[in-house]
């Protein structure tokens, strides 16, 4: 009995390294992305006299005089220029003008020689209410408004969640966008994946290690580099386009690049191992007599085929349809440099909110909608597994 403990304290300092990787590098990245999506604490963080004010508001009335003095003495000890920046921008994009009377409030409050004696000498947009209501629903650390705006929805002045107007409405176009070229490169890789597995599981010795390392060999190659080499291949005086023009096929080259269907190519060899290794997995632990047994009682090929073989090769195909399509919607490098403007997929969007706009509220709450996608289709995944004939 001694020993047992002994025993489980040793399996867990072997895990520990494990253990300690999955929670820096996945457990606390995902945290942290969550995180970033429903926190927004850049207003309250500067405003804390307005907050407190704020609170006895009734959200109709023009402002008091007690909450403009506590707005006037929270921006005066403001010291951070960075940060009143996020707050500006913060409030800007909830009420359209913030950014210009946020400036010009600043500049007078700075000015030592002539202060101002409220806000409203300063400007008269501070009469009303809708700026001092954009402060208040700002003030709390938490919001759902990236969360709603990721999926073009956001909340009207009554609260209550509606559609944002078409000129702001482009996260779900990109997102259909998204999925639908995920679903394209797997039924692709499906298509291709499917035979070659079929064709490497009924071979055996060194032609079976041929076809594996043909499969193998993209993924020891930087996906930078096999993207790279697909631009050089699509493009108009590339290899494909001078090889269909010398034997005859085109007059003309072909579009191959920055489209959908370079972008498709492309993700297609990417992705292809992802497809072909779990279906052959699978396809090797079937006996090979169930087929030479069906012929023998009459089955046609085709039918010994879909009767027999496809049915027990479909959990591999599942299995590499969610491989391939989880993967492919996180794509970046490839639509960004095979495809077009109107190829690229979310993950560009993210890049951007994360990098050129410094949103990484957005980039959030935008990475969360991938993070329960992927999740919704590993729940659909399981419960086809959970329905296997043995486990029924």
């Amino acid at each position: 009995m001694s020993g047992a403990p002994s025993r489980t304290g040793r399996s867990l300092f072997l895990l520990a390294p494990l253990l300690v990787f999955l929670i820096g590098f996945f457990v606390w990245p995902l945290f942290s992305m969550m995180s970033q999506a429903v926190s927004d604490p850049a207003v309250l963080r500067l405003l804390p006299r307005s907050a407190e004010v704020l609170r006895d508001w009734d959200r109709t009335s023009p402002p008091t005089m007690p909450m403009q003095a506590a707005l006037m003495e929270d921006l005066k000890a403001v010291d951070d220029d960075q940060a009143l920046g996020d707050m500006v921008r913060r409030l800007n994009s909830a009420r359209s003008g913030f950014r210009t009377l946020m400036g010009k409030t600043t500049s007078a409050l700075a000015d030592a020689e002539n202060p101002p004696a409220d806000l409203v000498s300063i400007d008269k947009r501070w009469e009303k209410p809708e700026f001092w209501l954009a402060i208040a629903d700002a003030l709390s650390p938490y919001t759902d408004r990236n969360l709603l705006a990721a999926v073009d929805l956001g909340r009207n002045a009554a609260g209550s969640i509606e559609q944002l107007p078409p000129d702001q409405s482009v996260n779900r176009v990109i997102l259909v966008r998204t999925f639908w070229i995920a679903a394209l490169v797997t039924f692709a890789c499906a298509c291709i994946g499917y035979p070659y597995a079929i064709i490497a599981a009924s071979l055996s010795g060194w032609k079976r290690d041929l076809m594996l390392g043909a499969v193998l060999l993209p993924l020891w190659t930087s996906l930078l580099v096999r993207t790279a080499a697909w631009f050089i291949l699509l493009q108009e005086q590339g290899l494909i386009n001078d090889l269909l023009r010398g034997i005859g096929l085109i007059d003309a080259p072909l579009a191959l690049i920055f489209n959908r269907t370079g972008v498709i190519i492309a993700m297609t060899h990417v992705l292809l191992p992802f497809m072909v290794l779990p279906i052959y997995s699978v396809l090797i632990t079937i006996p090979k007599n169930l087929m030479p047994a069906a012929a023998s009682l009459g089955a046609h090929p085709l039918r010994a085929f879909l009767r027999v073989l496809l049915p027990l090769s479909l959990r591999g195909v599942a299995s590499g349809s969610l491989l391939v399509f989880i993967s492919a919607i996180g794509y970046y490098i490839t639509p960004a440099l095979i495809g077009g403007p109107g190829d690229q997929m979310i993950s560009s969007i993210i890049a951007f909110y994360a990098t050129g706009s410094a949103n990484w509220g957005m980039a959030g709450a935008l990475g969360v909608v991938l993070l329960v996608a992927t999740l919704l289709l590993y729940s659909v995944y399981a419960r086809l597994s959970s329905d296997e004939p043995g486990r029924r």
